[in-house]
């Protein structure tokens, strides 16, 4: 059998699958993320330059220009402090105050780029882009505010580091432990499809082991060995009936071989009629035994009429009127005891063979002078049927063995039938759900059939 590659398992695949997914989370993510870091830094400096801003245009009125650039050198002086830089030009353009370079001079919003130079700051930096806020004053004068914007670019970057350093170290995780994982279900499975191919050779016994990856996986295995143990029996019993087909028919067959063979020494047109009667009764025997074979074969195979609601008390006093002649005919007391208003929900014309053939049941394997009860009662377990005899009775280790097809006791070889009658009655009971249980009745044998509360209603 061939044997499936780790790197081809499911479980490798999904690990793939995962690390996918997480790939194009992490785009999206970072995307998201850098938008909304984009618009939180221009948020906040803007925000940050209009109040900047306003606090120097604040000091317009009451102390007028001087104040205003007396502010500014003020907080020129304390570079590290804030993050601005100003500049204030009058009317005529002329630099009033602040580092900012001229280009910077215009109202509202903008971008200079410039390097900044403070001496607090030491070794001058590259040249940076800072937003700018200017406003016109009341005579003229030009007051620009700008701070550097937020390093959206160099966050960004970070980001893009961070996510694909850890992208590829959860993939590496995720192939590893795919792999590992797929390793180990796949060993699992060998063992299981070595059961597999074991059972395909014809070991019938061989069943699947546990897998033990999950409880869904064991529920599995659990409900295949108990598909297992059905084929099996339905193999044996296959085998069984073959054989049964062929020990049972033998004797039939052989008695009308027999009689059309001495039909061809006869000259007598009495011999020819009485063994061609013969013939017809043998062959209605072999007949009867097929049409057993078929319908149980039918019932096994889960065919049955519509289910309706049946009346078993009205049915089983019709067959103790109908049976009460022939126990009496046969030397036999067949006595009821039948509880009114029990009904049961089945297919009727089985549930009537089923009754039938366990009344014929005592009738046959019993010697004259057998008292026969055929009772039935209602139960918090369910509705029973029973049927009991002071007969001869079963042994008690071939109780199941009667249910099989052909099955007869030795004593049974010379009443009339072929074995199919009990058969017939387990198959009915199983398709009904129904409980079918023999015991000894010291004398004799009683069986009891019950149906499940649920098939009551």
């Amino acid at each position: 059998m061939k044997k499936t590659s780790s790197f081809n398992s499911a479980a490798f695949r999904f690990a793939l699958l995962i690390a996918g997914l997480f790939a194009v989370g992490s785009i999206v993510l970072l995307t998201i993320v850098e938008h909304s870091l984009r618009a939180y830094a221009a948020e906040a400096t803007a925000v940050g330059l209009r109040s900047e801003l306003a606090v120097l245009t604040e000091d317009w009125p009451d102390g007028g220009k001087q104040e205003v650039i007396d502010s500014i050198r003020r907080r020129q002086r304390s570079a590290f402090e804030q993050p601005f830089h100003y500049l204030l030009l009058d009317a005529d353009s002329k630099r009033l105050a602040g580092d900012l370079p001229v280009t910077a001079a215009r109202p509202g919003w903008g971008r200079v780029t410039f390097v900044d130079d403070r001496p607090q700051l030491g070794e001058p930096s590259d040249a940076e882009t800072f937003q700018t806020l200017g406003t016109r004053l009341s005579d003229g004068s030009l007051l620009v505010v700008a701070t550097d914007t937020f390093d959206v670019q160099s966050v960004r970057h970070r980001l893009v580091a961070f996510t694909i350093g850890s992208s590829i170290a959860l993939t590496i995780l995720a192939l590893i432990g795919g792999y590992l994982i797929g390793l180990m279900f796949l060993r699992r499975l060998d063992r299981v499809n070595g059961a597999v191919a074991r059972i395909m050779s014809g070991d019938m016994t061989e069943r699947l082991p546990a897998i033990g990856m999950s409880a869904e996986f064991d529920h599995l295995s659990t409900n295949l060995n108990a598909m297992l143990d059905r084929i099996a029996a339905l193999m044996e019993g296959l085998r069984q009936v073959s054989t049964d087909i062929a020990h049972d028919l033998r004797t039939p067959l052989t008695r009308l071989q027999q009689r059309l063979e001495a039909m061809r020494g006869s000259e007598s047109e009495a011999a020819y009629e009485t063994g061609i009667s013969d013939a017809l009764t043998q062959i209605g025997e072999i007949h009867v035994i097929f049409r057993a074979l078929l319908r149980i074969g039918q019932i096994e195979g889960g065919e049955r009429g519509s289910l309706v609601r049946i009346d078993l008390s009205e049915l089983m006093r019709r067959l103790e009127e109908a049976y009460q002649p022939v126990a009496e005919d046969a030397g036999k007391t067949l006595r009821a005891a039948i509880d009114d208003g029990i009904a049961v929900v089945g297919d009727a014309e089985l549930i009537a063979q089923l009754l039938t053939n366990l009344i014929d049941n005592a009738l046959v394997h019993t010697p004259p002078g057998t008292n026969i009860t055929f009772a039935l009662h209602e139960g918090a377990a369910g509705v029973v049927v029973m049927v009991s005899d002071n007969g001869p009775g079963v042994p008690a280790d071939q109780h199941g063995k009667i249910l099989r097809r052909f099955y007869r006791l030795d004593q049974s070889r010379h009443t009339p039938g072929a074995g199919l009658g009990l058969a017939l009655v387990a198959s009915i009971a199983a398709l009904h759900g129904a409980e079918l249980l023999l015991e000894d009745n010291e004398p004799g044998l009683r069986i009891h059939l019950r149906f499940a509360a649920a098939a009551c209603s």
